[in-house]
């Protein structure tokens, strides 16, 4: 009896190194172990020109490890953060941008990388350069507006003659709007629940951070109303002649506050 239990004991043993060997050799090969740098980079851009992002965004990962130190292992990294942006994988993306400048800083394509930056913290499905949306930035996160700003300055400065310069140049005026109109949206809302003085403040940020932005119209007038709230005639009428002066055809003083429905930006 002792006999066949040993058996049996050997007979599940030995199953179960069948079954693990077979485990083993179930495990999925690599396809590209034996294609050229050239033919995954191929692969790589069809894929991304496909819009199947996740799965360029590993081949041009291959292509890094096996074409280092060439120039098509840098291209590798760009093309590899671009597809984890349209993947929806922005801290990636910086993430990848970052090493790659760390590790190239003399690049040819260093102002490529720069503008792909600041492309991806501006959000660009808002606002002037995105679809119609009721939101927009000055209603989001602005530390993100602020790391994009900064990128397309460092592009702007770096290199003025870069064909990415142009479109930078315009999306920072776009984020320093947003960026004043942000502080008048907060400068409201105070000025709505009745703290003047934080209204105040927060309409001065505005003032002597972002000149020249649209929204300091508003903010000059909600100083104008918040001084008056605070029974202060002399400031508010300081605040009503710097309006007068600098928005000669202002609506706010005949028709109030502007209607929001529709996005600080839009013009038209």
């Amino acid at each position: 009896m002792p006999d066949a239990k040993l058996s049996a004991a050997r007979t599940w043993a030995l199953a179960c190194g069948v079954a693990l060997l077979g485990a083993c050799s179930s495990t999925p090969k690599d396809p590209t172990a034996g294609w050229s740098p050239n033919r995954i980079y191929a692969e790589a851009k069809d894929e991304l020109k496909a819009g199947a992002y996740d799965k360029a965004g590993p081949l041009f990962d291959k292509l890094e490890g096996r074409a280092a130190g060439t120039p098509l292992a840098q291209q590798a990294q760009l093309d590899k953060a671009y597809a984890q942006y349209k993947n929806g994988e922005p801290v990636l993306a910086v993430a990848t941008l970052d090493r790659f400048m760390k590790l190239h800083p003399a690049s040819p394509a260093l102002d490529y990388a720069l503008y792909l930056k600041g492309l991806i913290n501006f959000n660009d499905d808002l606002g002037l350069f995105g679809s119609i949306t009721r939101q927009d930035l000055s209603e989001r996160d602005q530390k993100a507006a602020k790391e994009s700003f900064e990128s397309f300055k460092e592009l702007i400065t770096r290199f003025p003659d870069s064909k990415y310069a142009p479109d930078a140049s315009a999306r920072m005026h776009y984020v320093v709007n947003s960026l004043a109109e942000s502080e008048v949206h907060v400068a409201r809302y105070y000025y709505q629940r009745g703290a003047y003085l934080a209204s105040i403040n927060r309409a001065q940020t505005a003032i002597a951070d972002y000149q020249g932005a649209p929204a300091l119209e508003e903010a000059l007038f909600l100083m104008m109303q918040s001084y008056d709230a605070l029974n202060l005639p002399e400031l508010r009428d300081d605040a009503r002649r710097v309006l007068e002066k600098n928005y000669p055809q202002t609506p706010y003083l005949t028709q109030g506050f502007k209607s929001k429905t529709q996005p600080w930006w839009k013009l038209w």
